[in-house]
């Protein structure tokens, strides 16, 4: 349930409603055959949307989103992690996973 309406700010400066189905959508790719139950998957997203709504703002970018979205997902399930920052971060070649990897390991 979305109690506040604000707009998303894309990367290349075009506005869109903020859309609920857009974060599950890719949270729902990043953990496909993953064990996470439901209800796991739900208090994830629901928390994300609390915090974005919790900001007061009127425009969100979408890298805000993204960067939520990444934090989140480390600490749910650390394949879904690497696969959300394939796509957020348009991995391109089989060194950006390496680069990445090497950075997550470091932490």
């Amino acid at each position: 349930m979305q109690y506040r309406e604000f707009v998303v700010v894309k990367k290349n400066g075009e506005k869109s409603i903020f859309d609920r189905d857009k974060i599950t959508k890719s949270v729902d790719l990043a953990l496909r055959k993953r064990p996470i139950d439901f209800d796991t998957k739900e208090k994830f997203i629901s928390k994300i949307v609390r915090e974005l709504e919790g900001r007061g703002e009127n425009e969100i970018s979408s890298s805000v989103i993204g960067e939520l979205v990444m934090q989140g997902s480390h600490k749910l399930d650390k394949v879904a992690f690497v696969r959300f920052a394939s796509v957020y971060r348009d991995f391109r070649e089989a060194k950006d996973f390496e680069q990445f990897l090497g950075s997550i390991d470091k932490k």
